[in-house]
């Protein structure tokens, strides 16, 4: 077998090195599968690729298995085999793990920074539109955080009083602001 040199057949159209490795493959073959399958923890996919490559390297050297000091060549495929096996496993190890697309379905979603500074920027005018008096309310209860008892006291009105006006204010947002309806519930 010598990669340089192929012999084509007319009659059926193959060439000598095909006719060579088709018979490492048939002789060889469910040996250096069963080999790369253990190597490879059970991928079928990636054992029957690393079995190609060695009959590739096979073709690539034809002076390792026409050498006369050993009976087979079967020694020298295992041990490419082997090699290449071992190669693959270090690619895979020194580059991130692949998600795939249902990991990536379940992954939650975080809003960026421009999306927070867009949605402040929408309630600040939103703000405005209110009347001082809810206004005053909102931005105690909801925007600095004080509570109801606090507000009251700090507005000089009755607690009942900063709720419905706290509770008038978020309705009026919601008209205000469509897109931001399930937020303010």
């Amino acid at each position: 077998m010598t990669a340089g040199i192929t012999l084509t057949d007319t009659a059926n159209g193959t060439t000598t090195a095909e006719h060579e490795l088709a018979a490492l493959q048939r002789e060889h073959g469910r040996p250096l599968f069963a080999l790369l399958l253990r190597l490879s923890d059970g991928d079928r996919q990636r054992a029957e690729d690393l079995v190609q490559e060695t009959l590739v390297r096979a073709w690539q050297h034809p002076e390792a298995l026409r050498a006369d000091n050993f009976d087979s060549v079967r020694p020298w495929l295992l041990t490419v085999a082997r090699r290449l096996a071992i190669d693959a496993r270090r690619a895979r190890q020194a580059r991130p793990a692949e998600v795939g697309d249902a990991v990536l379905e379940n992954a939650r979603v975080c809003a960026d920074h421009a999306e927070r500074a867009a949605a402040a920027l929408d309630v600040r005018e939103a703000v405005k539109t209110l009347t001082p008096e809810h206004r005053d309310v909102l931005v105690l209860v909801y925007f600095q955080g004080a509570s109801v008892a606090e507000a009251a006291a700090a507005l000089g009105i009755p607690p009942g009083t900063v709720k419905s006006r706290a509770y008038y204010a978020l309705r009026a947002m919601r008209r205000v602001l469509p897109g931001y309806a399930a937020d303010l519930r």
